[in-house]
């Protein structure tokens, strides 16, 4: 048995499941280019036959994506494969994943059929989908939940009928680490045919376990696949979590013995990436990614660390792409300086006018600042990226007042189409009547769910990134908005998730529950 564990990433499909996380075309393009610098095997880029938008995102991942396996998530029907196959057309390589329910419950309850129809089912589309790919992966849904002689018919006949791939998924976050590894020990004991697929596990965190899991499946069940997701995004309380499976398989290499392809340089600027266009704040004590996780502030430890970093750290935080660079880099800097960082920093930009484009928001962001940091850098290119999508809406200029004991009043001026508008309105607070002031034209009556302002640095100096999310029609969309002033990041991050619901090519349907 190989000693590779394949990293099957599915945060544009299954990571876009979480209430919010909903992510557009080209976000889902920009997070698939660095998933790709990270080198993971698998991307999932969603799911084909739940929207035309995913569709459409899907078929860009596939033709942007050159080093990584691109693939869609389908039912087990022809409809759903033929989609999903379709969407792929543009792959260098290519998957197609398709599920269906295997557990007692979801049978009966969800799918409304019998054993024996859920059995030929997976046989027809198994045997289907192997007309238009050779790499088929199947996923017996709530795999864990399910009744061992029932999924052991299952997925020997999906393997006759040429799965190349078989995933059995905790959807619901039930399994224990021993219990689950012993569980896909079994399947593959009683299985005859189990050495012709590779086994893959997919673990959700309900209960907090989702990692500790996956790493049993592929330590005692013999798995060769982990399904995770950066920052461990996901429906619920989420999925496993890709940074800690990779550095867990590093760091404890001597109990594992096993290795996977990852690029752990990469994981820091893929988390980052992924919290800016979700809105989803990693914690502070979120492990190897989170803003402490190698900070150090009793004096036992900072006096050990000086002494030997051995001593209170199993891992560099160089190795998973923390750095403590500063871009030394002021308004008299050159284009070429500029440049130079965003090759160091792994960001591609291919047009000249995009660069050129960035780099006079480099040099209107250190006119503000003294400092600029590795990640104002990144926070540039984010706002640049975003701009190249096409908006309704942008952001000019803003002027407000408070006063103690007065209420606020704010002015916003911002292009509406091809039109110049300003408007002013009160509210609560400044950053309140900002966004009441651009609702007074815009008349979206939107909801607001979610505001969220994080310090991007450092200090008071430090550019402010806020997160606005707004709910209608039964869409949910994040807006993200990067300035030093507060008040102005809330306006763009506003402006930002009005653009998302205006285009109606970033609607997307919720998909059905999957693996």
């Amino acid at each position: 048995m190989s000693d590779k564990v394949i990293i099957f990433d599915t945060t544009l499909r299954d990571g876009e499941q979480s209430p919010g996380a909903s992510m557009t075309k080209d976000e889902k393009v920009r997070i698939a280019r660095q998933l790709e610098r990270l080198k993971v095997d698998v991307i999932e880029a969603g799911f084909a036959a739940s929207s035309e938008g995913d569709f459409q995102a899907i078929s860009a991942v596939a033709a942007a994506v050159k080093d990584s396996i691109v693939c869609s998530l389908a039912r087990a029907n022809d409809k759903d494969i033929t989609r999903a196959a379709d969407a792929l057309k543009a792959a260098k390589a290519k998957r197609i994943h398709a599920f269906l329910a295997t557990s007692p419950l979801h049978m009966a309850v969800k799918l409304r059929m019998s054993p024996e129809e859920v059995l030929e089912q997976a046989k027809r589309s198994i045997r289907f989908a192997r007309n238009l790919t050779q790499d088929i992966e199947f996923s017996a849904e709530d795999g864990y939940r399910s009744e061992m002689d029932f999924l052991c018919r299952v997925v020997e006949a999906v393997i006759n009928e040429g799965a190349s791939t078989i995933n059995i998924p905790d959807t619901v976050g039930y399994a224990t680490p021993e219990l689950y590894g012993e569980f896909i020990k079994t399947l593959r004991t009683r299985v005859p045919n189990s050495d012709k697929a590779v086994w893959s596990v997919h673990c959700h965190n309900d209960l907090g376990m989702a990692v500790a899991n996956s790493l049993a499946g592929v330590k005692i069940g013999g798995a060769r696949q982990i399904e995770c997701t950066i920052n461990g995004l996901g429906e619920r309380a989420g999925n496993t979590a890709l940074e800690e499976i990779v550095m867990s398989l590093r760091t404890r290499k001597d109990y594992f013995d096993m290795v996977c392809g990852i690029d752990a340089t990469q994981i820091v600027p893929a988390s980052k990436l992924v919290s800016q266009i979700t809105g989803f704040v990693v914690q502070p004590n979120k492990a190897v990614v989170g803003a402490n996780a190698f900070a150090h502030t009793s004096g036992i430890h900072q006096d050990g660390i000086l002494k030997n970093r051995d001593t209170y750290e199993i891992m560099r935080a160089e190795d998973v792409g923390w750095s403590a660079n500063k871009i030394v880099l002021g308004k008299l800097s050159g284009r070429n300086a500029f440049k130079q960082r965003l090759q160091e920093l792994g960001i591609t930009v291919e047009a000249e006018a995009d660069l050129n484009e960035a780099f006079t928001r480099f040099k209107t962001l250190a006119d503000q600042k003294a400092e600029i940091f590795d990640e104002d850098i990144i926070a540039i290119m984010s706002d640049s990226a975003a701009a190249e999508e096409g908006e309704h809406y942008h952001f000019i200029s803003l002027s407000q007042h408070s006063e103690t004991g007065e209420r606020p009043k704010s002015r916003v001026t911002f292009r509406m189409g091809d039109k110049e508008i300003s408007s002013e309105a009160e509210g609560n607070g400044p950053v309140d009547a900002s966004l009441n002031a651009i609702e007074v034209i815009a008349k979206s009556g939107a909801e607001q769910l979610l505001y969220s302002v994080n310090a991007i640095t450092s200090g008071t100096q430090s550019q402010g990134e806020v997160t606005v999310r707004l709910a209608k029609g039964g869409r949910i969309v994040n807006g993200v908005g990067t300035d030093p002033d507060i008040i102005a990041a809330s306006a763009k991050a506003y402006l930002s998730a009005l653009n998302k619901l205006h285009d109606p090519s970033q609607a997307k349907l919720n998909a059905q529950m999957t693996p």
